[in-house]
């Protein structure tokens, strides 16, 4: 788990703020800790989602105490709390702890669960301002209304409380030119809580893009972004990555929804990375149907290192029903011409969908262990205000109370499918992860061995292990 890298949504709403206001700001990002660890699915669907639960309701708990002297030593007049659904009942402690410290500091909070649900936030007694959409633009509005004791009433995207009553603003259209925010990086030393403990491939994530031109129906980011892609300046995004290099990282991650978005792109960012950061190496995240002979030699020559693929489901009906835009063969042959290019791949597997059956389970398992290359595994989590939700719900599969804070992609108590009973996919979802976690210790072993031996080494060693394996079952 990357538990030890900057959020860029924390960064890029800080550096606004240090950018275009005199407000002084901090950093608190309460998921760090370093070193970053590696955990086995077992371990996250297992010990590691109980002692999350009892953590939650632990108000003596390490995280909870550490962030009450933080707010009590900083002494805020603001704060502002993002958060994913997953991590709601998280931010909503963190409120109440400011407040029993100081009830008159405003809290702001945004996100993608405030960005995707309805302003029930509000009802929260800690809370008193939400934010939806992108916020760079918003918190700069907040801050100066703040400071000059003027209503939030003409401010786009937030809702706010108003003497016992919730007023909703209108939506804040999107930002178009990206060009105009201020790296996430900018200010980092001197804003970001304990910087000097933060490794160096902290700093290495760059959205190049927002938006996403695809529709999955599990997935909110068309909701958050837009379906329409935004793009930053190659110009802009090489500058990001040279000022990076300056300070030692070398390797990075384009965290956008599917790196480039468009062919033109890919080659307009790809030529600019060869000609202006040679050296580096990076990981990305690319659509299906962009990979191509074309993209993947570019790629490689710009320093491409590893490519991950959403793929989800092993069967085609599945894939079709949650609006994937692939086929499980064309996802597997992209693996494997990734792999022709020397480059690494990483597959995203899903299961439990709704429509899942016992027999569409095995079609995924199996695509796993054809996958060539490590593989990421989750469990179908209805997130509210998308249509898999809103499916969800049309077929009684949400219980009357939904606490979000109990499903994420790793939670045992997963089990949103028409036709397989909890028990039944709990024990098939258990095998599923017992596959990934020995394909991914396989395939980590095998990798480690290609950097001591050479490739028609390592095809003798293996033809002459299938060899005697053979003559074993004799």
């Amino acid at each position: 788990m990357s538990l030890d890298k900057l959020p860029l949504s924390l960064g890029y709403l800080a550096s606004s703020i240090k950018e275009n206001t005199n407000w002084e700001v901090k950093i608190y990002n309460a998921d760090f800790y370093a070193p970053s660890i590696s955990s086995s699915t077992e371990f996250l669907t297992g010990s590691g989602f109980s002692n999350y639960i009892k953590n939650l309701t632990d108000n003596d708990y390490k995280v909870w105490n550490e962030i009450k002297d933080y707010v009590k030593d900083y002494n805020p007049e603001v704060v502002g709390i993002t958060t994913k659904s997953q991590n709601y009942r998280s931010a909503c402690n963190t409120a109440q702890i400011i407040k029993e410290i100081n009830p008159s500091i405003k809290i702001i909070i945004g996100g993608p669960h405030v960005s995707l649900t309805s302003d029930e936030d509000l009802n929260r007694e800690n809370i008193d301002i939400t934010v939806k959409g992108e916020g760079e633009l918003t918190i700069i509005e907040i801050l100066n209304a703040v400071e000059s004791n003027l209503p939030f009433d003409n401010i786009a995207g937030v809702s706010f409380k108003n003497n016992g009553d919730v007023t909703k603003n209108i939506l804040r259209g999107q930002i178009q030119d990206l060009d105009i925010l201020t790296s996430p990086y900018k200010y980092a030393k001197t804003i970001l809580k304990d910087f000097e403990k933060y490794p160096l491939n902290s700093f290495r994530s760059i959205f190049a893009t927002r938006g996403c031109p695809y529709n999955c129906t599990f997935c909110g980011s068309g909701k958050i972004w837009g379906h329409k892609v935004r793009f930053r300046s190659v110009k802009n995004v090489i500058d990001e990555i040279n000022e990076l290099r300056k300070i030692g990282v070398n390797y990075f991650n384009f965290d956008d929804d599917t790196f480039g978005a468009t062919s033109k792109y890919i080659v307009e960012l790809c030529n600019s990375l060869i000609e202006n950061c040679r050296g580096i190496q990076w990981s990305c995240e690319l659509h299906v149907k962009l990979i191509t002979p074309n993209h993947l030699s570019l790629m490689k020559k710009a320093g491409c290192d590893l490519i991950k693929i959403g793929i989800e489901s092993g069967n085609n009906e599945i894939l079709k029903q949650i609006r994937k835009n692939i086929t499980i063969e064309e996802a597997i042959n992209a693996s494997k011409l990734i792999n022709k290019y020397k480059i690494h791949a990483m597959g995203f597997f899903m299961v439990g969908f709704p429509q899942e059956t016992i027999e569409t389970l095995n079609d995924t398992i199996n695509a796993i262990k054809k996958f060539n290359g490590y593989v990421t595994y989750s469990i179908f989590t209805p997130y509210i205000g998308t249509d898999a939700y809103d499916y969800c719900v049309s077929y009684g599969l949400i219980p009357k109370i939904f606490d979000v804070s109990k499903y994420n992609h790793q939670s045992p108590e997963n089990c949103f499918c028409l036709n397989i009973t909890h028990d039944k996919f709990r024990a098939i979802a258990s095998e599923v992860e017992k596959v990934v976690d020995k394909k991914n210790l396989t395939y980590g072993r095998y990798l480690m061995l290609k950097r001591f031996f050479p490739t028609n080494i390592l095809r003798k060693i293996k033809r002459s292990f299938r060899i005697f394996k053979n003559y074993c079952k004799k």
